[in-house]
């Protein structure tokens, strides 16, 4: 089916995600690849920088707790765990999707979306930006 599937992730809120793992899985069943990418904001979003090293170890504290439980999500798969890739960046969601899609020669991105509100006309912020802004196609799963 799809050889590269990127799946941003919030591990802040993982079972928006539970739906989502289960269609990426789906459409990695022969020998796809899964990267599942947590979205940090960058420091230059806080407006802090006075506090540069101060911020630069929180950025390391949230970086390495982001990781770890990226790691677990990857339990939550049922195809082998090396077939699962996984990836904290900063910026905004949108743009390191496509960025990272674009890096990997991506196939599809799978992302879960929350209720919505009428804000986020029918969609998740998040996933509203990623569909609207991708250069492949997007599997947006309730």
């Amino acid at each position: 089916m799809y050889q590269t599937i990127i799946m941003p992730v919030d591990v802040f809120e993982m079972e928006l995600s539970d739906k989502a793992i289960r269609h990426a899985e789906f459409l990695a069943q022969q020998d796809g690849i899964i990267h599942l990418i947590h979205v940090l904001p960058g420091s230059a979003s806080f407006g802090l920088h006075r506090f540069a090293a101060d911020m630069r170890r929180f950025e390391d504290h949230i970086q390495h707790e982001a990781q770890t439980r990226l790691q677990s999500m990857v339990s939550h798969f049922s195809i082998d765990p090396s077939r699962i890739k996984t990836h904290v960046c900063f910026g905004h969601v949108r743009d390191v999707v496509n960025e990272v899609a674009t890096e990997m020669h991506a196939d599809i991105v799978v992302i879960g979306s929350r209720n919505p509100s009428i804000s986020t006309h029918l969609l998740g912020s998040n996933a509203s930006s990623v569909v609207r802004h991708a250069n492949i196609p997007v599997l947006v799963v309730r």
